[in-house]
């Protein structure tokens, strides 16, 4: 058998390992029996341990809203400069849930894509130097809501400024998008996207809720995930559009009431698999 031949072989068994693998993850996911609490109806918080699941542990936390059930569950907040936990947005507010949010200036604090809060602009998408200047992939869609309606927007690539024209009074921009209308989003091949870190996202699905979720990483105990294998999770629990938001020591779950400091995941700024590790953002979505 000539080289060719040997690679064409080599080839095809690749793709079939893969598939076979990517199936056996779907299966895991879609079947796992979650742990599960009502925080109050039409909220549930659902933690699940997976000890292979794309070849790593995996901890995976979210909070599923049943949109038929709660009319306004979500508001977004944020501090045009500086720093603040998401617990600290939590406590102020007296929500009952929250999740941080989208990309911060890790200098100065103050988000770097736009922020919009009750039709107050909070802050603007920073565009990349150059001629033209551009926005970057971390910008490419956003969280909009008014009171009837949340929507998950894909970005207008030919226009830098799509985010600002957003007829929604609450606009959280970041990116990338990982799934519109069902379809999954080509991402670029590049270490901020193919590597292993925490994450978190936000989800519609196609029977009317919104996720918010956290994946674990940098442990371990907790692998993290690339944002295909995110993109991956999220399809599987039926998400038709998501979009991910600032991960890595950021990504940090608040549930009120739960444990010593209402951390739920584990954010590693301390290095530790605890609950202890949480990093100061700049905004946060917040569950009331």
């Amino acid at each position: 058998m000539n080289r060719q031949a040997l690679s064409v072989i080599f080839f095809f068994v690749s793709i079939c390992s893969f598939t076979f693998a990517q199936e056996l993850d779907s299966v895991q996911l879609t079947s796992k029996v979650w742990n599960e609490k009502i925080l109050k109806e039409g909220v549930i918080w659902k933690q699940g341990h997976f000890d292979d699941l794309f070849d790593g542990h995996q901890e995976i936390n979210f909070i599923e809203i049943d949109l038929r059930r709660v009319k306004h569950p979500i508001e977004i907040v944020g501090i045009p400069t500086g720093f603040k936990n998401t617990t600290a947005f939590a406590h102020e507010a007296n929500a009952i849930a929250a999740i941080n949010g989208a990309f911060f200036n890790t200098k100065t604090g103050g988000g770097t894509t736009l922020l919009r809060v009750d039709g107050k602009l909070i802050n603007t998408t920073v565009l990349a130097e150059g001629k033209p200047k551009k926005r970057s992939f971390r910008s490419n869609g956003a969280l909009a809501f008014n009171k009837k309606t949340i929507k998950i927007v894909k970005g207008d690539t030919r226009d830098t400024l799509w985010d600002q024209k957003l007829k929604f009074p609450n606009v959280m921009t970041c990116g990338p998008l990982l799934l519109s209308d069902n379809d999954r989003i080509p991402l670029d091949s590049n270490a901020f996207n193919n590597n292993r870190h925490p994450r978190t996202a936000v989800a519609l699905t196609a029977d009317r809720k919104l996720i918010l979720i956290t994946v674990d990483g940098r442990n371990a105990q907790a692998y993290g995930m690339s944002l295909p294998e995110l993109a991956d999770v999220l399809k599987w629990l039926k998400g038709k559009d998501a979009l991910n938001l600032d991960g890595g020591g950021s990504s940090t779950l608040y549930v009120k009431g739960e444990g010593e400091n209402g951390i739920v995941n584990y954010p590693t700024d301390n290095k530790l698999f605890d609950h202890k590790g949480e990093r100061p953002v700049a905004n946060a979505i917040l569950i009331l």
